[in-house]
C-alpha cells in the first residue's frame, strides 16, 4: 500500500521490515514511530490533518492485519501441563545413577533403633501422617476442653484431620491390634516410629517436623522399674557405653505416674560440657505407666494388666550421637552435611 505522506510511507516501510524479523510481532503495533506520527497531527496545517490521520489509521490497520496473519501461520502448540511428571509419549529424562545417592542419616539411625528394640522383643509399627481427634486426644485421656490439649499445638486440616504432634496416636490402635497376645499369656511390646508435627519456632534445637520413637509394653505385674531398665538398656546399646539414668516427676494425661528421664552426658561423663549445659545430665524423653483410662479405651482391663510407654525424638538422639549442633541440618538438603553419613 502506498501513502501520499512521505513520513507515513517511511515509517510503514521500516515497520514492515521490523515485523518480518520480530519474534513478538504484536510489539510492532506499539512502536514509538506510530506515537510520534500521531503527535504530529496537531502541528499540521488544518487542511492536511484529515488526510494524514486517515493514512495513519490505514497504516495501523495494515500492521494489525500483518501481525494477525503471521500469528495464524505459526505452529499451533499444545498447552503444557506443568503438574504432570512426564508426558506418556515423551522420552523420560535419565535419572542419576543409584550409586550417587545414599540413605538419609535419620533413616539409617532409625533402622538401628528399631533393630535394637526388635532384639528386646518389640514389634514395629509406623505412625500415621494424618490422624483424627479421637486417637490424638480422646483415647489418650485428654478430656474435651482440658488445658492439656493446648500443650500439643499442632496443625489441623479443614476436614478436621490432625497432623500428629506425638507418636502416642498409635497407642489405642496397638492395644486393640495385639490385645489377643494377653489372652495367650504373651505381652504386648511395640515400638512405633514416624514423623510428628508441631507449631514450633524453628531454631537450632527445635523443628516443626521431626521423628519420634515411642514404645509401649503391657503385661501382668509391669512396674516403673521395668520402664527405667528398658530405656537404660536401649540407651547403653545405642550409644555403646555405660550410662546412668534418673527420673523426675512430670505430667502427661496418658500416663500415671509420669516421668522425665535424663541420662548421664555421654560426652563429658557428668563432668559438665556445653552439650549438657554443664549439668552432667541430659533430659531426653518422657515416659510413665500407662493410665488406666488409656488401657480401658484399648479394651484392656487395668485391674489385671499394667504397662509403660515412653517416647523420644529421633533427631535429638542422632544429634547427641554424632555431635550435630543444629537440628535444621537434617531437613536442609545440604550435600556437604549429608555426605558425612554416606
Amino acid at each position: 500500500m502506498s501513502y501520499k505522506h512521505k513520513k507515513i510511507g517511511d515509517v510503514a516501510e521500516a515497520l514492515q521490515k521490523r515485523l518480518e524479523k520480530a519474534e513478538n510481532r504484536q510489539s510492532v503495533l506499539r512502536a514509538p514511530e506510530l506515537k510520534a506520527l500521531a503527535a504530529e497531527i496537531p502541528l499540521l496545517k488544518p487542511d492536511e490533518r484529515a488526510s494524514f490521520g486517515k493514512e495513519l489509521n490505514q497504516l495501523k490497520a495494515e500492521l494489525e492485519k500483518l501481525a494477525a496473519n503471521s500469528s495464524d501461520d505459526s505452529e499451533n502448540l499444545e498447552p503444557i501441563d506443568v503438574t504432570a511428571p512426564f508426558d506418556v509419549n515423551a522420552k523420560k529424562p535419565s535419572l542419576l545413577p543409584g550409586q550417587n545417592g545414599s540413605k538419609h542419616p535419620l533413616m539409617t539411625e532409625l533402622d538401628g533403633v528399631i533393630e535394637i528394640f526388635a532384639r528386646m522383643g518389640f514389634v514395629h509399627m509406623d505412625v500415621r501422617q494424618l490422624d483424627d481427634e479421637y486417637h490424638m486426644f480422646d483415647s489418650l485421656n485428654f478430656p474435651k476442653g482440658h488445658p492439656a490439649r493446648d500443650d500439643y499445638d499442632t496443625f489441623i486440616t479443614t476436614d478436621g484431620l490432625i497432623a500428629p504432634a506425638h507418636a502416642s496416636v498409635m497407642q489405642n490402635r496397638l492395644q486393640k491390634k495385639y490385645k489377643s497376645n494377653l489372652g495367650q499369656g504373651k505381652p504386648i511390646g511395640v515400638v512405633y516410629t514416624g514423623r510428628t508435627f508441631r507449631n514450633e519456632d524453628v531454631d537450632a534445637r527445635h523443628e516443626h517436623t521431626f521423628y519420634q520413637v515411642e514404645i509401649s509394653y503391657i503385661d501382668k505385674n509391669i512396674n516403673a522399674g521395668n520402664l527405667v531398665t528398658t530405656f537404660k538398656t536401649f540407651l547403653e546399646e545405642y550409644y555403646q557405653q555405660k550410662i546412668e539414668v534418673r527420673t523426675q516427676p512430670f505430667y502427661f494425661p496418658f500416663t500415671e505416674p509420669s516421668f522425665e528421664l535424663a541420662l548421664s552426658c555421654p560426652f563429658c561423663k557428668k563432668k559438665g560440657c556445653n552439650v549438657c549445659s554443664y549439668s552432667g545430665w541430659i533430659e531426653l524423653l518422657g515416659c510413665g505407666m500407662i493410665h488406666p483410662n488409656v488401657l480401658k479405651a484399648g479394651g484392656i482391663d487395668p485391674s489385671i494388666y499394667t504397662g509403660f510407654a515412653g517416647g523420644m525424638g529421633l533427631d535429638r538422639l542422632v544429634m547427641m550421637k554424632h555431635g550435630i549442633e543444629d537440628v535444621r541440618h537434617f531437613e536442609s538438603g545440604k550435600l556437604d552435611f549429608l555426605r558425612q553419613f554416606s
